[in-house]
């Protein structure tokens, strides 16, 4: 690695050895070896322009072969810096063209809208769109999900090193990618290098980079300049001294800044700089253009003005040069090196070459190659999103064509790129006269354009999408500044749309008075028109806890619905009565209308439910809440599926935390924990920190009943930081699962003290749900309980009993589990008999995990009243319950209480309440083949699961065969019994 040259003086070699570097090679050394051995790795060169990170990434793929693992390299591009996924299609498109693993159909066609070459083979038209098999959008988490999983199949048979350079230049998309494999990163062998300059860097990709580093998930590794020493190493022996003081001093010690000086005839010379490169190295990168021929500068130019790896005719459309001679320009370019040859293609030496190319051209001249180019390529039929780049930089004001592009770009990527989309609509806005609000004439041959108010709102639209929520709701303030007062239909929709990104920004005040100054502006607010507007008034009244002003609006719509309401706008207010009747206590009145809502959404198509889908999710949460869990459950299945066939995320992330209550309640943990974790990321994307807040916690609560409280603790603690400015009720949802992690993790004073926090001491203001408030009651019984406490654990179980509605099988339930902690020292006999009375109404409600929760109680106090025959009935079936559901922390502690009452059950040193055997198997499986058992025990049939798991459906038989075989049984079946009889069968020590 280290050496020094022998050459003639200020004769620099081909190929400079590398000096210097020995604490950064000794780095990426280890993470390769770490990575050979079976673990993921992250890894983030940082240095200057030209500090030598490229090259760090070449001997890193040497040393990758030297251990026989697959490298791919791709880099992000100065000029393209628009394009989705640069440069994760740079490294792996051409692979996948030749080499694509067998992912299914569905992952191919998700796949196809990030890598160009799978367009082909996915049955799907040409051009990227992240569409499902049945023509639903696809959520960004999905699609990154399924990037992970094409990670894992390429590293499955030698491991995979996949380095992506120039990052500072990648677009959102890229980055976002990269953080979701940063946090969620590849099962397999895979080194993950990345490399940027950190003055350069977005905001995201820096927090990415700390975030991983802080949390022991990567290691950034800084690229510093040489010291004086090191400069005379590198440029060798007979170079004289005051020559590498000279040099050294005008380069900095930067690697290539000295090479450009080192390559210059000329000594190195003062002069304005052009940002990126100090002036003597720009003068000494002009001076080797300089000395071009001129067909082989203005093919540099052109080539600089393409693509970051250009294609010779298209260098030779831009500079204007013919076919023959662009070869022969290239020759000497190659010969120069300048640019260097990439199998078919050619590419710059280095990123400052290719920019130093492009500043030599006259910005009239660029303006026109960029002019050529676009003519070009829609001549041979190249998509929008492939031109656009082109367009923007030479579109004329005012062209139908370049807007119709420029529209259609957008539109390409707003599924899966909706940074760039928003990009592109800003561009072709640019482009729009700004008097001319209604649509410009159509070019021959494309669609309709649309006015420029209707590209505003679509711009807010797709800036909410993309997480960019505060450019959103600034370009939603310009649209309802430039709608005319009277427009009533289409300031409605801009109104709500601001409104809604508000509260999502955390801004709930600006929000209800933005929709209250525009209800004000319509002559009868009482009509149809208003509707809108009353309703996110509604919702904003429920979020902050007043229920009653909830209800004070809604009772002043008719019942029936008004004159001209259309079924929708009826559907839309039904749906949000039973909330707030419910939270109001009127129970009566919030089952009649959650019975009528029902009938409605029924009735109503799927674009009346995508209109009114943030009303549907009240009424979502509404049946949760008040027990009807299968038309909960139903409603959100449906809403979650509108959700994302209209594109809708900022409601997805919402619909899927109520998903995984419900699945969380009926014991489906492995299930639940999925839907949370998307449900997370979904809101994480959108940037909506009350969204995050309230899907962190369903993690956290899920995470707990499934076992791991260290970190059901630390998503709690995530949530609360993310619902820390919102005084709502997500911040004491997040207070109280984090209560229930330090209860979890033994941390008992905390968590009591926790638990008042949430539920503010049990004062006159409580935002806690009410299934929450019931369960601090019923927890707090318990612990109380647990200390000998006996007067606490009485004082809780009457609170719970004050809580509870007495027609809600679910909250008798909970408030005699209560009573029945708070008799266990005095009446034990009693308590037994109230547990096992609560045992069944959470069965009849399908409450799963509360039924167990109330047996163990049973079989304790059972147990305390000498019982012991009724205690080891109640315990083994708490175990058995425990077991079906995955909550393992619960399963171990009914197996210590098993063992208390003389059940023999398996030891420490044998296969654990978590069925664990070691290393990352569980019961002989797998950890993907123990997933796809407990989701087969869901009852998910093959296709959900390959959806759930973003695998094909091939794949999941493969799973099920193997499965079928380590377990020795034959069908779907006996595998649920087999779970079932591993995790809680009592077995002999």
């Amino acid at each position: 690695m280290e050496g020094r040259t022998d050459q003639q003086p200020d004769v620099l070699p081909a190929a400079l050895p590398l000096v210097g570097r020995q604490g950064v090679l000794r780095a990426l050394e280890e993470a390769l070896d770490a990575t050979a051995e079976g673990a993921f790795r992250f890894v983030a060169l940082v240095g200057e322009p030209g500090a030598g990170k490229t090259r760090l990434l070449s001997e890193l793929s040497g040393a990758a072969a030297a251990r026989k693992l697959p490298t791919r390299a791709g880099r992000a591009a100065e000029f393209e810096q628009e394009m989705p996924f640069g440069a994760v299609v740079d490294a792996l498109d051409d692979h996948l063209e030749e080499h694509l693993p067998d992912l299914g159909p569905d992952a191919t066609r998700l796949l196809s809208a990030v890598f160009p070459a799978l367009a082909t083979m996915s049955a799907v038209a040409a051009g990227p769109a992240a569409v499902a098999a049945d023509g639903r959008q696809v959520a960004r988490y999905q699609l990154y999900r399924t990037v992970r999983r094409l990670l894992e199949e390429l590293a499955a048979a030698s491991g995979l090193v996949l380095m992506l350079d120039d990052l500072h230049w990648a677009d959102e998309a890229t980055i976002e990618l990269l953080d979701h494999l940063v946090r969620h990163p590849p099962r397999a062998r895979v080194t993950l290098a990345v490399a940027y300059r950190p003055a350069q860097a977005s905001p995201r990709l820096a927090a990415l980079v700390e975030d991983a580093v802080q949390n022991g998930r990567g290691l950034r590794v800084p690229v510093d300049p040489l010291t004086e020493q090191e400069v005379a190493q590198l440029l060798g022996l007979r170079v004289p001294d005051a020559r590498c003081r000279e040099l050294y001093r005008a380069s900095g010690g930067n690697p290539f800044y000295l090479e450009a000086l080192a390559r210059s005839p000329q000594r190195p010379v003062a002069g304005p700089g052009d940002g990126d490169l100090p002036p003597a190295v720009q003068a000494a990168l002009v001076l080797e253009l300089s000395g071009l021929s001129r067909n082989a500068l203005l093919v540099a130019q052109g080539a600089a003005v393409a693509a970051d790896e250009f294609d010779p005719a298209l260098a030779a459309v831009a500079a204007e040069v013919s076919e023959d001679d662009t070869l022969s320009a290239l020759d000497e370019l190659v010969a120069r090196d300048i640019v260097r040859p990439m199998a078919e293609r050619f590419r710059f030496r280095h990123p400052l070459v290719r920019h130093a190319a492009y500043g030599s051209a006259a910005a009239g001249w660029r303006l026109a190659a960029h002019g050529r180019i676009a003519a070009y390529l829609a001549r041979i039929g190249a998509l929008a999103a492939v031109r656009a780049r082109h367009v923007e930089r030479s579109g004329r004001f005012g062209d139908p064509a370049a807007i119709a592009t420029l529209v259609e770009a957008a539109r390409t990527f707003t599924a899966q790129a909706p940074v760039t989309a928003a990009h592109w609509l800003r561009a072709a806005l640019r482009l729009m006269p700004e008097k001319m609000p209604e649509p410009p004439a159509a070019a021959q041959g494309h669609a309709p354009l649309p006015s420029r108010l209707e590209l505003l709102m679509e711009l807010a639209q797709v800036e909410s999408l993309g997480g960019r929520l505060a450019e959103g709701r600034e370009t939603a303030r310009t649209l309802l500044r430039l709608l005319p007062p009277d427009d009533y239909d289409r300031r409605v929709t801009a109104a709500r749309l601001c409104a809604l990104m508000e509260r999502l920004l955390g801004r709930p005040h600006e929000a209800r008075a933005l929709l209250l100054d525009e209800l004000r502006r319509i002559p009868d607010p009482a009509s149809p028109t208003g509707v809108p507007l009353r309703l996110r008034l509604v919702a904003e009244s429920l979020f902050r806890g007043d229920f009653r002003a909830a209800r004070a609006v809604l009772e002043n719509m008719p019942e029936n619905g008004g004159e001209g309401w259309p079924p929708a706008v009826r559907m839309a207010v039904t749906a949000l009565r039973p909330m707030s009747s419910f939270l109001s206590g009127d129970l009566a009145a919030a089952v009649r209308y959650a019975e009528t809502a029902d009938r409605l959404v029924a009735e109503a198509t799927d674009d009346e439910v995508a209109e009114w889908l943030d009303a549907v999710a009240w009424l979502c949460w509404a049946e949760h809440m008040m027990g009807r869990y299968a038309a909960s459950r139903r409603h959100f299945e449906r809403a979650v599926s509108v959700a994302r066939a209209t594109g809708q995320t900022y409601i997805l992330a919402t619909l899927l935390t109520g998903q995984a209550r419900a699945s969380t309640m009926e014991g489906r943990l492995t299930e639940a924990m999925m839907i949370a974790e998307e449900a997370a990321e979904t809101a994480r994307l959108l940037g909506a920190a009350p969204q995050l807040a309230g899907a962190l916690t369903q993690q956290s609560l899920t995470v707990g009943l499934a076992g791991d409280a260290k970190e059901a603790l630390r998503l709690a603690d995530e949530a609360m930081r993310a619902g820390a400015d919102g005084g709502e009720w997500y911040g004491a949802q997040a207070q109280y699962a984090r209560a229930r992690a330090l209860l979890g993790l033994s941390r008992t004073d905390e968590g009591v003290e926790a638990m008042m926090e949430a539920c503010n001491g049990f004062g006159e203001v409580i935002l806690l749900d009410p299934d929450a408030r019931l369960a601090c009651c019923e927890i707090m019984a318990e612990v109380a309980a647990q200390q000998g406490r006996d007067e606490d654990a009485a004082l809780w179980a009457r609170r719970a009993e004050q809580v509870a509605h007495p027609q809600l099988d679910s909250d008798r339930a909970r408030a005699m589990l209560a009573r029945a902690y708070a008799a266990m020292s005095a009446e034990p006999k009693t308590a037994a008999g109230l547990a096992r009375e609560a045992a069944a109404l959470f069965e009849a409600c399908y409450a799963r995990v509360g039924s167990g929760r109330a047996r163990p109680a049973a079989g304790i106090a059972a147990a305390r009243a000498k019982d012991r025959a009724a205690a080891c009935a109640d315990l083994r079936a708490a175990a058995e319950v425990f077991a079906a559901c995955g909550a393992r922390l619960l399963h171990s502690r009914a197996t210590l209480e098993q063992r208390r009452v003389g059940i023999r059950t398996p030891g420490p040193a044998g296969r654990g309440a978590s069925g664990r055997r070691g290393g990352d198997e569980q019961f002989g499986l797998s950890q993907r083949e123990f997933e796809v058992a407990m989701l087969v025990s869901d009852g998910l049939t093959n296709q959900q699961i390959a959806e759930r798991l973003f695998i094909s459906v091939r794949t999941v038989e493969t799973h099920l065969s193997h499965i079928f075989s380590k377990l020795d049984i034959t069908s779907r079946v006996n595998l649920v019994k087999a779970l079932a009889r591993l995790q809680a069968e009592p077995q002999e020590e």
